[in-house]
């Protein structure tokens, strides 16, 4: 089961923007969507998304 849909939209924003700069950065651009960003952050798992969110606001990530 999925845990996207507990999370804020501001959160998902945030995670899909590090999954996007981190995680996909050597992909095709055509490939970096939401939608295979929000496979990847499911495949991730909770407890490395809490991680994620908390180093994400640290940094300001959303302003980059």
């Amino acid at each position: 089961m999925t845990f996207l849909h507990t999370l804020k939209v501001e959160e998902r924003d945030t995670l899909r923007k590090i999954v996007k700069n981190v995680h996909m950065k050597y992909f095709p651009k055509d490939f970096c969507t939401d939608y295979e960003a929000d496979k990847l952050i499911a495949s991730i798992g909770p407890e490395t998304i809490e991680n994620l969110l908390k180093v994400g606001k640290k940094h300001d990530i959303r302003n980059i």
